[in-house]
């Protein structure tokens, strides 16, 4: 590997078939390059020069990315973006080298499963997130809106009323496509009775405390019950990651960019084969100017057919603003 940019525009080029071997390249750059990473390298009495495929390789802890900003090389940031989360919980932060990288490596992601997002509408129902500062999620979709070019596109923090009145006036010639948190979208639910059959709804998760948790199939029914919606989405991202997943009722496929292994609860260096529950762990190759092996503490599962899911979060780990729910 020459250097970080060089390996980011070869993105464009990675599939599934050789993802692991620029894993490994960009693993054995970041133990060198990376301080934070090398240091737990050391301390867990990792040479990293050793390690021969990626089911062997440590993954960072996520709480790293509360007390450290994690950087490969040195370099100063564009932005930071900040994790969601109650005054009481220490926020995780992601230092972001080059903003218009992640847009555009989120909009290639976004098109991939969607097609084109010019002439799309895209609506954002996420007050949570609007209520804060340094929302990757915000950024993400507030840049979509913009390459969008259609005049219905939009945020709605507390116009509700002004939103179900849009809606009323789309059809499937407008694309509609409604990024919402999901104790809005249960709001929404709750207080009208739409037809947003032409609309496809990808559900970002979390409940802030706003209201009890449910599971990800009775989210899906209310949904299809209350707003008789046909195509629901979930996003699978959070700040620590650059790269982005979107699963039909919850199912996740792999991105070129993005690969899960899931590691037994027990011991955390060990991968569990398919159909076996266990901590989700991530490499994100998009985030090689900070670090793309994270061990996450979201519980999952992957499928034989190569799908995952998502199934919830260890007990002990503090409320994060995506997928929350226990599907």
């Amino acid at each position: 590997m020459k250097n970080i940019e060089s390996f980011q525009n070869s993105l464009l080029k990675i599939s599934q078939s050789d993802f692991d071997n620029h894993a490994m390249d960009l693993f054995r750059f970041q133990a060198v390059h990376n301080p934070v990473y090398k240091s737990y390298l050391d301390f867990i009495d990792i040479d990293p020069f050793t390690i021969s495929k990626i089911e062997d390789i440590p993954f960072l802890p996520i709480e790293f990315f509360k007390h450290h900003i994690i950087k490969t090389n040195v370099w100063q940031p564009e932005i930071v973006f900040e994790s969601s989360g109650t005054t009481q919980v220490i926020r995780s932060k992601h230092a972001i080298e080059n903003l218009a990288f992640y847009h555009n490596h989120a909009q290639r992601l976004f098109e991939g499963c969607f097609g084109p997002l010019r002439g799309k509408t895209i609506i954002a129902l996420l007050p949570s997130y609007l209520e804060r500062q340094g929302s990757s999620l915000v950024s993400m979709v507030h840049y979509f809106i913009e390459q969008c070019g259609t005049d219905k596109a939009g945020f709605y923090l507390d116009e509700i009323e002004n939103l179900v009145s849009l809606l009323a006036t789309t059809t499937d010639d407008d694309e509609v496509y409604l990024f919402g948190v999901t104790f809005a979208l249960l709001d929404l639910a709750e207080q009208y009775s739409l037809d947003l059959s032409h609309v496809t709804i990808i559900e970002t998760g979390g409940m802030k405390g706003r209201k009890e948790e449910i599971i990800k199939d009775e989210l899906y029914d209310v949904m299809r019950t209350k707003l008789r919606v046909k195509r629901i989405y979930s996003e699978y991202g959070m700040t620590e990651l650059l790269s982005q997943l979107y699963g039909e009722n919850g199912k996740f496929q792999p991105s070129p960019a993005l690969k899960l292994l899931i590691r037994d609860i027990n011991d955390p260096f060990t991968t569990l084969p398919p159909g076996k529950t266990g901590g989700i762990n991530i490499i994100d190759l998009a985030n090689a100017h900070s670090c793309a092996f994270i061990e996450t503490k979201d519980l999952g599962r992957i499928n034989v057919d190569g799908s995952f899911e998502v199934l919830g979060r260890f007990d002990n780990a503090d409320l994060r603003g995506c997928n929350l729910l226990v599907g």
